[in-house]
């Protein structure tokens, strides 16, 4: 997970000292971005079926990938 504090932000401000933009390395914006569709993924997946953990050992063990 992203730690909002080691993003080092910065802030595009217009005449009046409001916030009007953010600038961010690229190494940030990727990150977020990365967050961003880890989020998206797990929102979709949210009503799918689970399965107990030992099931999945079971069959990761079955099929040679574990």
């Amino acid at each position: 997970m992203v730690d909002l504090r080691e993003l080092h932000v910065q802030y595009v401000v217009d005449d009046h000292g409001n916030k009007s933009g953010v600038l961010l390395s690229l190494d940030a914006f990727d990150a977020l971005m990365e967050e961003l569709e880890d989020l998206v993924v797990l929102a979709e997946r949210r009503d799918e079926e689970t399965l107990p953990h030992e099931q999945v050992v079971d069959e990761l063990k079955r099929d040679g990938l574990l």
